[in-house]
Order: structure tokens, then sequence, then C-alpha cells
């Protein structure tokens, strides 16, 4: 069987720091303890944001102080373009609210107002999304706003079930047009061996089911002393 390089890389670091004898183990995390926790700073909450790309089927609504007949809100379409009174049609996908409102008030300015002021907001994100399936309790499709992780995806989706299996969360990503799969200890990560992989747009998250334990859980919860194997029988597909 063959792992791809950050399967490879996960095994490693869960390896080293069961090796090291403590939580933690990427040289990313420091360990300390709960009094000890410091609070953090404003760079901190700035280094978490991502700048939101819109795509298509996104909805902006725009807004051209002191010209209330320009105001109005736009769904993205298939294309990527949205089309303005007096701006025309503009290529929007890939771009930044903020690049919209750049782009706007240079198509308005001079021809139309004198110093247009134009305001863009996302009102509703549908382009960028990840996908969360298997062994969780709400899978779905859910919006990206910011930045987001393997955790805090898995959260989204109200978290593992009691059939999950932690040590095989796959994470399934296309880049230039070749799929990839990552393979991640969901564990080893919330005990700080490595760090807790970012999740983008499109990504697909495939908690795995603990088979054994759905087979044998009446079993389980009935039984007292097990003193004998267990034994279930596989209907084959």
């Amino acid at each position: 069987m063959r792992f791809s390089t950050a399967a490879v890389l996960a095994i490693c670091a869960l390896l080293a720091g069961c090796a090291a004898g403590r939580l933690g183990g990427s040289p990313n995390v420091s360990v300390v303890e709960g009094s000890q926790l410091p609070a953090p700073t404003l760079a901190d909450f700035a280094a978490e944001t991502r700048p939101y790309l819109l795509g298509p089927l996104d909805k902006i609504s725009i807004e051209v102080f002191g010209v209330s007949e320009l105001n109005r809100t736009v769904s993205v379409d298939a294309a990527g373009q949205i089309s303005m009174p007096l701006a025309g049609s503009i290529r929007v996908a890939g771009l930044t609210p903020t690049q919209v409102e750049d782009e706007i008030e240079q198509r308005l300015r001079g021809r139309y107002i004198r110093e247009p002021e134009v305001t863009v907001n996302l009102t509703e994100a549908l382009s960028q999304h990840v996908t969360v399936e298997g062994e969780v309790d709400e899978p779905g499709i859910y919006p990206i706003l910011g930045r987001m992780t393997l955790l805090r995806a898995i959260a989204r989706a109200k978290g593992t079930t009691e059939f999950s299996r932690l040590r095989h969360v796959v994470v399934l990503r296309t880049v230039r047009g070749q799929r990839m799969a990552a393979l991640f200890d969901l564990r080893a990560i919330q005990l700080g061996a490595y760090d807790d992989p970012e999740i983008y747009a499109n990504d697909i998250v495939v908690v795995s089911e603990d088979r054994a334990r759905r087979l044998f859980r009446d079993a389980l919860q009935s039984a007292g002393l097990i003193l004998t194997p267990l034994v279930a029988l596989l209907n084959n597909p």
C-alpha cells in the first residue's frame, strides 16, 4: 500500500510524539501548564483570517454612496460575472469584495460620478465550501469563511460519532487537476503531535467508520466479562 507524503509525515510525527513520552511533538506546539496559558494577541487573531474570494452563486450587496439607484444585491453567475448599471458586466470570480469595490469605482469614476464611494459586502457564501462526510454527527456541505482547519471542519459537522475511526480521517483535494488524498490521525492532532492541517474550498473530509465497534456494539453493551471471542458474519456486497 502506498501512502501520500502527508500521511507518512503524519505517522512519523505521531511516532515522534509517542517516543517523547509526553503531550505534543510538533515544533510549532508548545506545551505549558493550564495556569501558564497566555491570552492571544491581536496579531494572533489577524493570522486566523483568510480573504474570501468570490465565486459562482455567491451573493453580494453593492452600495454607491449618494446614488441609491445603483444600490442592489446581485448573484455571481455561473461564469463568475455580475452585471451592474453604468459599470456593465464585471468578472468577479477570484476577487475579494474589496477588489470588486475598486473595480466598480474605477468604471464609474469621471464618466458618471466624480469620486464614487462603493461598498461591497458578501451576503451569502455558496461557492467556497467543504464537504464533511462519514462518521460525523451531521454530514453535509459547510461554507468556508476565514481560515478553516480539519478540527474546525469536523466541529462544524457537530463532531465525530461513537463509531468514528479517529486514526483514519482522509482529506481529498484536487490541485491543478490532480486528485490527491491525505491521511490524518485526528487523535494525534488533538494531542498536539502535529499541527491541525488547513482545509480549503472544495476539500472533502471523510471520517472513517470503526466497523468492529459498530458490529459488536450490542454485544459490548449487554455483556459483562467476555470470555469467548465474538464473531460476526459479514454479507458480501
